[in-house]
This record gives C-alpha cells, sequence and structure tokens, in this order.
C-alpha cells in the first residue's frame, strides 16, 4: 500500500500546517491513506473538531521523538504502509501525485536533494565557510568515514520501501550524528536554532549504503520547489501554481538571497549573458515553504483552511461530521 506520513508538534499552528497541507494534497489524491503521528494534545483537538477522519492513521508522536532527528533519524519506526512518502508539513500539493510515486517505485529508499553537496551544506553560514573550503574540510570529512561522494539532502520530502534498508540507512544517520565532533559539520544548536538538523547526517547514511539521491531539480517534474517571493506565480488558494525555474545552476541557486531588490539585480544582471537567461515556467508537484522569511503565504493559507473546515464541521450535525470533512478535503 501507498501513503503519505506527517508529523508534528508544538503548538496548534503546527497542526494546522499538517490539515491544510493534506487539504491541498486531497484535491488530487483522493485515495491514497494519509498518516499523522502527532502529540496527544494535538490529537485531542482533532477529535474535539471532527478532522481526525482526515487522516487513516492517527497516532501519538512519543515525547523522544518530538524533534527532527527525533523522527528522521527513526523513520522504520513510522512507517505505517509497505510504501510510505514522508513529508513535511509546511507543503502544498500543486498538481496529481501519480507521476511522481511511479518515479519513486523504483527506489527502496531515497530523498530529496542532490548528488553532490556545496561546502554550504552543513557548515557554518558566515565566513567560516571561506575557511572550510581552504582547508578543505569537507574532503577531510569523507576521507575520515571512508565514503567517496557526499551527496545534499533535503528531507522535505523521503521515499521508503524496504523496511531493512530503512532501518539500516537511519541507524548509519544516528551514529554518524552522534560522531560529529569528527567531521566538518557544524551543530545548529550553535547557531541559536532550537533543533539539530538532520541532513548532513542523513546524507551521510545514503553515501555509505550507496544509496540515490532523487533529485531534487527535474525540470517539468521537479518533486518539489521551495516558495520564494518573485519567482512563485499563484493564486490566492495556490489551486494555480507555477515557478520560473532557470536552467543555469548560478542563477537558480540565487534565489536564495534574502534581499528581494539584490536578488532581482543580480538575476537580471547575470540573464544578460548569452545563454545564461533560459528558465521555464513549471508546476512542481509540491511547493516547499521551507525558507523562515518566506512563510506567511502559507501561515495565511493554512489559517484560511483550518477556519473553513471548523466552520464546516461545526455547521452539521454530530452523525455528519465525517461526512462533511471528507467532501471538504476532496472538494
Amino acid at each position: 500500500m501507498e501513503g503519505y506520513v506527517l508529523h508534528t508538534y508544538g503548538k496548534e499552528d503546527y497542526l494546522r500546517h499538517a490539515v491544510a497541507s493534506v487539504r491541498t494534497l486531497r484535491r488530487y489524491d483522493r485515495v491514497r491513506p494519509v498518516a499523522l503521528y502527532a502529540t496527544d494534545e494535538q490529537i485531542s483537538l482533532l477529535k474535539r473538531t471532527g478532522l481526525d477522519s482526515m487522516f487513516a492513521v492517527l497516532e501519538v508522536l512519543p515525547e523522544q521523538h518530538c524533534s527532527i532527528v527525533g523522527f528522521k533519524h527513526h523513520l522504520d519506526s513510522f512507517k505505517p504502509f509497505k510504501r510510505s512518502l514522508f513529508v513535511d508539513c509546511d507543503i502544498v500539493w500543486c498538481r496529481d501525485p501519480d507521476p511522481l510515486w511511479k518515479s519513486l517505485s523504483t527506489y527502496s529508499f531515497t530523498a530529496t536533494g542532490l548528488q553532490k553537496a556545496d561546502f554550504w551544506f552543513g557548515g557554518p553560514k558566515g565566513l567560516g565557510i571561506f575557511v572550510d573550503r581552504i582547508l578543505d574540510r569537507r574532503r577531510k570529512t569523507m576521507k575520515q568515514f571512508g565514503l567517496t561522494y557526499l551527496p545534499r539532502i533535503q528531507a522535505g520530502m523521503i521515499y521508503a520501501s524496504d523496511d531493512k534498508v530503512t532501518s539500516e540507512v537511519t541507524s548509519a544517520a544516528r551514529d554518524f550524528l552522534s560522531k560529529r565532533a569528527d567531521t566538518h559539520f557544524r551543530s545548529r544548536l550553535d547557531e541559536g536554532r532550537s533543533e539539530e538538523s538532520c541532513e548532513w547526517s542523513l546524507a551521510m547514511g545514503m553515501s555509505y549504503l550507496d544509496l540515490p539521491v532523487f533529485n531534487w531539480f527535474q525540470g517539468q517534474n521537479s518533486p518539489q520547489i521551495d516558495f520564494v517571493e518573485g519567482f512563485v506565480e499563484h493564486d490566492e488558494s495556490f489551486s494555480s501554481v507555477r515557478c520560473k525555474y532557470y536552467l543555469d545552476t548560478l542563477l537558480h541557486d540565487m534565489r536564495g538571497i534574502p534581499n528581494f531588490k539584490l536578488r532581482k539585480f543580480l538575476v537580471d544582471a547575470f540573464s544578460l549573458l548569452p545563454g545564461r537567461g533560459d528558465f521555464m515556467w513549471v508546476t512542481p508537484f509540491a511547493l516547499h515553504f521551507g525558507w523562515m522569511h518566506y512563510k506567511q503565504p502559507f501561515y495565511d493559507l493554512a489559517d484560511r483552511i483550518w477556519d473553513e473546515l471548523i466552520q464546516a464541521v461545526g455547521s452539521s450535525g454530530d452523525g455528519e461530521r465525517a461526512e462533511v470533512v471528507v467532501e471538504i478535503a476532496t472538494d
């Protein structure tokens, strides 16, 4: 069986995000079940509002797993479907995912990303990046652990079909994370963040087991693309989405520059160079709101969807609540 797996913990807003993501998914996929692992409080809220019927599997996420690495380094413990697609809750689905499932079906385990990680991946975010490059610390890490390559993992979308392989890669990721001091990777806790990253350790685990990465950028068939203001055209409900996709890697990477005016200036300038400005308009399978400074449109959408569902369920009789939720979720 194929199915989607989401997890959430913390404040109510994060539960709203999960509900909103499933709501957009049901615009295109009304068949595959969705599992949600959440806290006791969040599950109780879903049941009180009648929104629990949106999920085929609804289970408590143990406290020790209420973190990024706590969940994603233990995916083998939260795999209710034979072929599970683990997705973040800050994702809006933009088109029918059937072709995506067909592409993923050939893998035992994979995650979206790139075959080669740069120095920014898991490294320092300031001037320290230049020291890492000069000293070639990335290569030293690979040599230390017997790796011949280091991929770039974007863990917002992870696919797992083989239970044994899933267990092996998550176990390897936990082991690599415990040895962070022997690598060039930086702890995100030292940067003032509240949670540790799971991505570089998963990347090392996948390299160690020689597991292929599912290319993050595939033009018209891209599994997910980050929402970046100025690079995405959409309506209010995100029912119609198209992203500006530059074919030149350097130009496409400029989407990460947070200052809009600087980004636009550099993109416009480099686009004037011969062959650099080619781009296409694409609709990815999913739009990921991973950048903190671009999350507000998703927050607004999640609040609207939550209010819409609560109002619809509240206006119906108790015996009709589940039917109303299902009807709205698949309209």
